[in-house]
């Protein structure tokens, strides 16, 4: 039964194979070093790997498989530093319900849900062009006028409103993603 177009020739799965047989060890290691935690590590390395067979068709000529050392280091790097926002972001939410009065506190499934959507907020953030993430934090978050933006960033009303505009639109797209 021949290969489906998508799926990767039986050459290119026996260099992924090999790859993983002759890289994983080091890069567990390398992500255990910056974690300091053996047990996400190997979640890491393994979904570093995964994303490896889930990326685009793959040719010889592919990064991945040309150099796979540096590419996967280049993944399993994007990966850690999602991981370590990630798990900056869980820290400040426990440290903001730590200081919440007890009749305030919400349910464990409201606490998930907050959680999640904080963090498709981050991603969002920082899917963002800098500017126009410096105007929206400046804008929702710190509360500043508009002329205040422009001025402490040095550029015109005109393009925090339109920075804004932008940065509001990726909110919208973002609505129907997050839990209701």
């Amino acid at each position: 039964m021949p290969d489906s177009p998508f799926a990767p020739s039986l050459l290119l799965r026996t260099q992924l194979e090999s790859h993983y047989r002759a890289h994983h060890g080091w890069l567990a290691h390398w992500l255990q070093r910056r974690l300091g935690n053996a047990a996400e590590a190997a979640d890491l390395m393994q979904d570093t790997f995964a994303r490896l067979l889930a990326g685009a068709p793959l040719q010889p000529q592919t990064p991945a498989l040309r150099a796979p050392k540096a590419y996967l280091a280049t993944v399993a790097k994007h990966l850690l530093i999602n991981h370590l926002r990630r798990q900056s972001l869980e820290r400040a939410w426990l440290a903001a319900l730590a200081a919440l009065p007890e009749q305030h506190m919400p349910s464990t499934e409201q606490r998930a849900q907050i959680l999640q959507a904080l963090q498709a907020v981050d991603a969002m953030l920082d899917g963002l062009k800098p500017k126009v993430r410096a105007v929206f934090i400046l804008a929702q978050i710190e509360g500043h006028a508009y002329a205040d933006i422009a001025a402490q960033l040095g550029i015109g009303e005109r393009s925090v409103k339109r920075y804004m505009a932008e940065a509001l639109t990726e909110c919208v797209l973002l609505a129907p993603d997050l839990p209701a």
